[in-house]
């Protein structure tokens, strides 16, 4: 369990210091004064200040030597980091340097740039995963592209369909599927044609599990339905897939926008279900998987790591108050109506939107936790 914790401390902190590492650049290109850009969140446990051309330490919560130069700070809850720039919360307008006097573009890239980071850093993960050789699922050997290598190969179990033999005799999804009735095969095809041969009898898989090798019994059904085998599973051949390194980048971009597509879309189902809350999942699911992918290996604890980075992404870019797609909703009306938005009443909503999702992670954890 703590081992899991850390792993999870780790991740989590290298995506949220990823994300606040883009506002940082973003905001440093575009001439906005940066006050603090911090390894960790508060209290502050030591930072540097380059001041008068010389770089300075700073213990504690003491203040900078010059107002006007980044603090970077090393704090003592290792969550990520956070960045400060001045005037973000569309204060200080009389400092040529704050966030709000910035023009449409700066501000738009500043607020957007944890998101591409975030982007950016699942492709990295991806294309170097793909160059080294990252874990994939295909149906058939002939599937894998060209120019690729599918090494290790086994044959697993995808999927158990509910309530069907399978799943009845513990059958679980991500078993590899050692032999049925003693017999070896080397292809699906060779598996599926045994099995229904022997529809109506129990039949008898070898498994492996987690490195522990398991023999389940499974009555299978003499009729099936149309569409389902008689033991309910779906199985595929997977390996490691691995590009040359030429090739690498540009199947991480593929897989990149496929799972950016795939995060949108399971989203919006999600929402138009009415599946909601049931189906959310937050810090302590993250982190109980996390420690499940991590003793998996380092490559797949990278292709998770890359997953959550895209989603991520595509949560802080949500019109939501709060996250940095509210704030861009504010700026694209401050952008439309031609003059600034009343700063109170978005500072409120910005709140309120703040409280309304910590509320809403409160609930979602006690859930979580409920459900281990």
């Amino acid at each position: 369990m703590i081992i899991t914790i850390l792993i999870f401390i780790v991740v989590l902190g290298i995506l949220v210091f990823v994300h606040e590492f883009g506002h940082f650049i973003a905001a440093k290109k575009s001439g906005m004064t940066v006050e603090e850009f911090g390894f960790g969140f508060p209290p502050r446990l030591a930072g540097i200040q380059k001041s008068g051309g010389r770089w300075k330490w700073i213990w504690g919560h003491r203040q900078p030597a010059d107002k006007d130069q980044t603090v970077y700070s090393l704090n003592w809850i290792p969550l990520g980091g956070f960045v400060r720039i001045l005037g973000e919360n569309n204060e200080y307008a009389e400092d040529p340097g704050s966030f709000i006097n910035k023009g449409f573009w700066p501000r738009l890239l500043t607020l957007a740039a944890g998101v591409i980071m975030n982007v950016i850093f699942a492709w990295a993960l991806l294309s170097v995963g793909f160059g080294l050789g990252l874990p994939a699922a295909v149906n058939d050997l002939s599937e894998v592209p060209k120019g690729a290598t599918f090494s290790e190969s086994r044959v697993a179990i995808l999927e158990t369909a509910k309530d069907l033999p399978a799943d009845r005799a513990g059958v679980k999804a991500g078993d590899i599927l050692l032999g049925v009735d003693g017999q070896k095969f080397a292809g699906i095809d060779e598996v599926q044609n045994y099995i229904k041969n022997r529809a109506g009898q129990t039949i008898t898989f070898e498994i492996e599990r987690s490195g522990e090798k398991l023999s389940l019994p499974v009555e299978s059904n003499l009729n099936p339905p149309p569409g389902e085998g008689p033991t309910g599973i779906v199985l595929a051949v997977i390996g490691r897939l691995k590009y040359p390194w030429h090739l690498a980048g540009i199947e991480g971009a593929k897989t990149t926008w496929n799972g950016l597509s795939g995060i949108v879309q399971g989203l919006y189902r999600l929402i138009v279900s009415g599946a909601g809350f049931a189906s959310l999942g937050g810090p302590v699911k993250i982190a109980k998987l996390t420690g499940e992918v991590a003793g998996l290996g380092l490559i797949y604890l990278m292709q998770f790591t890359a997953f959550l980075s895209l989603n991520l992404a595509v949560l802080n870019i949500l019109p939501f108050p709060a996250l940095d797609g509210g704030r861009v909703l504010f700026l694209m009306i401050e952008k439309v109506r031609g003059r600034r938005n009343n700063q109170r009443i978005e500072q409120m909503v910005n709140a309120i939107g703040f409280i309304l999702l910590l509320g809403l992670m409160v609930l979602i954890t006690i859930k979580d936790v409920r459900g281990l």
